[in-house]
């Protein structure tokens, strides 16, 4: 096919979509725009629901918050392969690994807005204050969070730490109730941002404590400017950052649901980046010197969760059943298009534990109707399929997803209803335990085998609405306690190991695909890095200078 074939392939494809979108539901006029001088125009796929990570688990607002407003006190690093200082410049860890010291940056300053001017730099009151604020029901700031802190308490982070305490100004210590291997990898997530004590000091005396949240002050690259739900999201670069001016003065978020007109308007030179491209078109997108298109191995599982706190999913017959009756082979073709690999786990076939059982989720609709007539359902029974309303890097259409099971379950007699809601009703609903079923995913924050269990399967993460099976089994957390509490890795790979023969057998969700993870630029764009795990980086990417020609005919993105 020729690169111009493919363009008009491209091309067309964007614009009826975007037809037929407008002839379902009315298009609404779009704000003034072209291209961004000075600046980025990212075309996200939706609003983020908080502007600060610590209330969330959704990738869509981690990847526009996290590593742009905020830092951590560690991080992980792809090249390093390893936990590398950020706000701290070191730690100590006593000899039975329940007493932490981090020492801290002097240097870091927090944003100056038009809402906040700090009169300090970060120093160890902001870290037991971000803490505190998690970890204390008491604290004035913990109930402020209407959805709770649900990382932190699927991975038992508020239960684990027994004290936190500021040393001195530059030192803080954090002393753990027992030993816990994943601690380090905990503190390294997109979640485990560090805020402003004395922002929130200053709310607290304007009785504006919910603004902690919604006007965020953090020390990252990126400070926050403004926000229209559905249209754009706005930052500006922070001058005094610690490592350096960010490349980009500006930093525009346009809110474009539809992966289709986002790809139209990439093509069209009205974004400058993208994430997510249709997965049918990243053929295309590879043979094109006018695009460039990032990828890499990102360790996530999209799969099928089912509600065990409802008839008939209570029953494991029926889970089982529901799980030999799709065929996932047909899903990687239809939906994927070859740009994933079939999962036999919850957990990345990349990771050091992972643990497979083919046959645990074999297409085998006989044996599907055979265990439904078990479980006395032989005539079948109706059942929702919620389908994720945005793309994700596990999964770019799940609507599509939901079809294909839709007529896969048909033939074993389950009558299968597609249900999606706008992307905060649908989290808000899903927290709430509402759903029958649901197609969803998770990609992995840093490589402990621990981010793909605590958070998505444990009893603690059903009351913090993140275990979308709702399955609490005490033996499966009995397991997963043993691995974190050793650092041995051949015992801790035994454990995980036996934890993922339990989820073959007792079957609260199916895995579905690992998929890779793709972003889409224009070719002026410099300094991007895709990286396997956590959010979006900025900080280094801007627009290559442009010819007199070009900056003759560029306008200028009014927020």
């Amino acid at each position: 096919m020729t690169k111009q074939r493919a363009l008009a392939q491209i091309s067309w494809r964007g614009i009826i979509a975007i037809v037929l979108g407008c002839c379902v539901s009315a298009c609404q006029p779009e704000p003034s725009h072209s291209r961004l001088q000075h600046g980025l125009l990212y075309c996200a796929e939706g609003n983020p629901e908080s502007f600060n990570p610590q209330l969330v688990t959704s990738g869509t607002t981690l990847d526009m918050t996290a590593n742009l407003l905020y830092d951590r006190l560690i991080e992980y690093s792809d090249d390093a392969q390893d936990y590398v200082p950020a706000l701290a410049t070191a730690w100590e860890v006593n000899e039975d690994s329940t007493e932490y010291v981090f020492t801290l940056r002097t240097d870091v300053e927090f944003h100056h807005t038009d809402y906040f001017t700090p009169t300090r730099t970060l120093n160890a009151h902001d870290v037991v204050f971000t803490f505190q604020r998690w970890l204390d029901p008491s604290h004035p700031f913990y109930a402020v969070s209407l959805t709770g802190y649900p990382f932190f308490t699927a991975v038992g982070l508020d239960s684990l730490i027994k004290d936190i305490r500021a040393l001195d100004d530059n030192q803080v210590l954090i002393r753990l109730d027992q030993p816990d291997s994943s601690f380090i990898a905990n503190l390294a997530t997109d979640f485990a941002v560090i805020l402003s004590a004395e922002y929130a000091q200053q709310l607290l005396q304007q009785d504006r404590r919910s603004a902690l949240d919604t006007q965020p002050i953090g020390s990252g690259p990126f400070k926050f400017q403004s926000f229209r739900k559905d249209v754009s999201l706005n930052y500006q670069r922070h001058p005094h950052y610690w490592r350096g001016v960010a490349e980009s003065e500006r930093l525009v978020f346009r809110l474009i649901p539809s992966d289709h007109k986002r790809m139209l308007m990439l093509l069209t030179g009205d974004c400058d980046m993208i994430p997510y491209p249709p997965a049918r078109d990243l053929n295309d997108l590879e043979q094109r010197d006018d695009i460039n298109l990032y990828s890499t191995v990102s360790p996530n599982t999209a799969f099928w969760a089912f509600n065990t706190e409802k008839p008939p999913f209570d029953d494991v017959r029926v889970r089982q059943a529901l799980a030999h009756a799709i065929n996932r082979e047909a899903i990687l073709e239809a939906v994927y298009f070859g740009h994933a690999a079939l999962a036999q786990s919850i957990l990345p076939s990349t990771s050091w534990a992972h643990f497979e059982d083919p046959e645990a989720y074999a297409y085998d609709p006989e044996a599907a109707r055979e265990l439904l007539a078990d479980a006395g359902l032989h005539q079948g029974f109706s059942m929702d399929i919620w389908a994720l309303p945005v793309q994700r890097a596990y999964n770019p259409n799940a609507r599509k997803m939901a079809e294909l099971m839709q007529a896969d379950l048909a033939a074993i007699g389950v009558r299968a209803n597609i249900v999606s809601f706008e992307w905060s009703t649908f989290r808000r609903r899903l927290a709430e335990g509402t759903h029958d079923s649901v197609l969803i995913g998770w990609s992995g924050d840093n490589p402990d085998p621990d981010n793909f269990f605590r958070p998505l399967l444990s009893c603690a993460a059903v009351l913090s609405g993140s275990n979308r099976a709702r399955w609490c089994e005490p033996e499966f957390d009995r397991l997963v306690l043993q691995a974190i509490r050793t650092s041995a890795q051949e015992q801790r790979q035994g454990y995980y190991q036996q934890a993922q023969q339990l989820l073959n057998d007792q079957v609260p969700l199916v895995p579905l695909v690992h998929s890779m993870r793709y972003h889409a630029t224009q070719p002026n764009i410099q300094g991007f890095e895709l990286h396997p795990y956590g959010g979006i980086q900025l900080h280094q990417v801007h627009k290559r200078a442009p010819d007199i020609d070009d900056a003759e005919d560029a306008e200028v993105l009014q927020p």
